[in-house]
């Protein structure tokens, strides 16, 4: 039988609709509307496009959305300064810097620039130890929407073996970290494979569940897969296809006809992961309105 398909729309739809509802009570309540601040530096058409798709959601939601777009040649110092200013915004409750910034501006200098009780994104060195410590803190927004995928799925993944293919600091190592933690939803057993890995079928034919986060099509098949495994596909690559108006065609990282064939249930590419991730950026913005307002 083939797997069953974890619609992320469905979740991020039910989850916003909750979101909206406690934007909807901190106004009536507080008087506090959730702000965030999305920062575009340049004009990546990717980047440009996640951009506008956080600006949608956040009207939608009743929050309140400001969008700064600068020009690619703008400095670290500048771009810096610009974020210390939203922290001490009391509008603005969270700061998104779009990734990747142009050459020239690091990344590690803007994101420690956030003050941690703004930091929406989970980036900052101090979320990132709180959450290995297992403090409160804002989760990562696309690791937090795979845990709540996975339990969409239907799966209580305590005590099963999880393999998450890569270990980007966005991704691959706190979904990990998550995976692994004490608590509801998680407590798995934990392998991550990587580009250093000699055999990663060894491992993802033994997992309960594969999260594949390594930006290459068909990192992850059929083959490579135990029978009613849960697969959570985080890749999103573009391969040419002739037949589609703009020459291309959207793909996951897993083969999703020969994995779906094996596996018990497995997220889409698009429609997956994609729109949980910016469903938990509502999310934590949400909840960081709340603590300012001293609501817990």
């Amino acid at each position: 039988m083939k797997a069953k398909t974890i619609d992320g729309k469905e979740l991020a739809a039910r989850t916003r609709a909750e979101i909206a509802d406690g934007v909807a009570a901190l106004k009536a309540t507080k008087g506090v509307t959730p702000g965030l601040a999305v920062i575009l530096v340049g004009d990546n058409p990717a980047s440009v496009s996640y951009v506008t798709a956080k600006e949608k959601a956040c009207r939608e939601a009743g929050m309140y959305s400001r969008e700064i777009r600068l020009p690619a040649e703008t400095s670290e110092a500048d771009l810096v300064k610009l974020v210390k200013d939203l922290n001490a915004d009391p509008a603005i409750h969270g700061i998104l810097v779009q990734l990747p910034l142009p050459k020239g501006i690091s990344e590690q200098a803007v994101i420690k620039a956030i003050a941690v009780e703004k930091d929406v994104d989970g980036f900052t060195p101090e979320n990132v130890g709180r959450m290995v410590i297992g403090e409160k803190c804002f989760l990562p927004c696309t690791p937090h929407g795979i845990l709540k995928l996975i339990e969409f799925s239907g799966m209580d993944i305590s005590g099963k073996h999880a393999v998450v293919i890569g270990r980007s600091n966005i991704v691959g190592k706190p979904v990990a970290l998550l995976l692994a933690r004490k608590g509801a939803h998680a407590n798995a057993t934990v392998t991550m494979c990587h580009t250093g890995t000699k055999d990663v079928a060894a491992f993802t034919k033994t997992a309960d569940v594969v999260v594949v986060a390594a930006g290459r099509p068909n990192t992850l098949t059929g083959d490579m897969l135990k029978p009613g495994a849960v697969v959570i596909d985080v890749g999103v690559n573009r391969v040419p296809d002739a037949s589609r108006p703009k020459g291309f065609r959207l793909c996951g990282d897993a083969d999703f006809e020969s994995c779906a064939e094996v596996a018990s249930a497995i997220t889409p590419v698009p429609g997956g992961v994609g729109p949980m991730t910016i469903t938990m950026l509502l999310w934590n913005t949400l909840e960081s309105a709340k603590r300012a307002a001293g609501v817990e």
